[in-house]
């Protein structure tokens, strides 16, 4: 496995004038040469022109947050940070990559959730390249190998969620966004640690139900929403029917048998769970039967 080494190579603001100086002896001592008429001294005048040419190709620049990879014949020699002018081996190529932090975000990924209903998910990737050796020799291209990973761990993290669940306090994606995202983050990361990436955030920018389904799906939110509702009045009032018997009881307001019970029980929760208001609510105390 190749991890990147760090290489200070020599500043080009220093290289630069005296390449310049050795450019112009070089010149002088061909002209010097064809003045002489003698063929060695003109070859090796040549010989020296054009290794002063080659010279000049060592130098290269880096821009803050960004890295050069320098491989020699293949062979890797180092990864040059430091920003300015730079001067190293003419022969060396110098790819250069960036490290600065970058967004990624893929596009709406039709999926099934945990359930098996087809829904629409899509996510923003907030990552940079930390190992420029492992982005460049590990993959063959990572900002592709980053959109396909990151569309497989999306796949991945939906089938392991429902996107809602309203009937009990299980994760789904909906509910708890936090959890959801952090693994998600933690996948994504864990599927490009081979590229040299690091993922600093990773979030779902896009959650619903695929249109075939969200019609449907949008009247069972509701009928389970009006149910979840009426559950809690239906409590409410039969609580407070208990604590009206147990006050008459106990304060001897008036007399009630079971049948007066019954009946008031009736009233009273006809009066508390109706879904309209009682406009002469009329509590029966008296007998059903003659």
């Amino acid at each position: 496995m190749i991890r990147e080494r760090e290489r200070h190579v020599a500043s080009g603001l220093v290289v630069l004038p005296l390449l310049f100086l050795l450019s112009l002896a070089v010149i002088w001592y061909f002209v010097l040469a064809i003045d002489s008429h003698e063929a060695w001294q003109v070859i090796a005048s040549l010989f020296l022109l054009a290794a002063a040419c080659i010279a000049w190709m060592g130098f290269f620049s880096v821009n803050p947050n960004e890295g050069r990879v320098l491989q020699l014949f293949g062979s890797y020699q180092g990864t040059v940070r430091d920003a300015g002018l730079r001067y190293a081996n003419p022969f060396f190529t110098k790819k250069r990559i960036s490290l600065r932090v970058r967004n990624f975000e893929s596009g709406k990924l039709k999926v099934n959730d945990q359930g098996g209903n087809p829904i629409e998910i899509a996510a923003i990737v907030v990552w940079k390249v930390v190992d420029t050796a492992e982005a460049v020799f590990h993959v063959d291209d990572y900002q592709q190998f980053l959109k396909v990973q990151t569309e497989a761990a999306i796949r991945n993290l939906a089938s392991q969620y429902a996107y809602d669940n309203l009937e009990d306090n299980t994760q789904s994606l909906r509910s708890h966004p936090a959890e959801t995202n952090a693994q998600l983050r933690n996948e994504v990361q864990a599927r490009l640690e081979k590229a040299g990436i690091e993922v600093i955030e990773a979030r779902i920018s896009h959650l619903a139900y695929a249109p075939e389904i969200a019609g449907a799906m949008l009247q069972r939110q509701q009928a389970t929403a009006v149910i979840a509702a009426r559950q809690k009045i239906v409590d409410g009032a039969v609580g407070m029917v208990e604590m009206a018997l147990e006050q008459l009881s106990r304060k001897k307001v008036v007399e009630l048998d079971n049948e007066r019970k019954a009946a008031m029980v009736s009233n009273l929760l006809v009066v508390l769970c109706g879904d309209r208001a009682a406009i002469t609510p009329v509590v029966n105390t008296g007998t059903l039967y003659h």
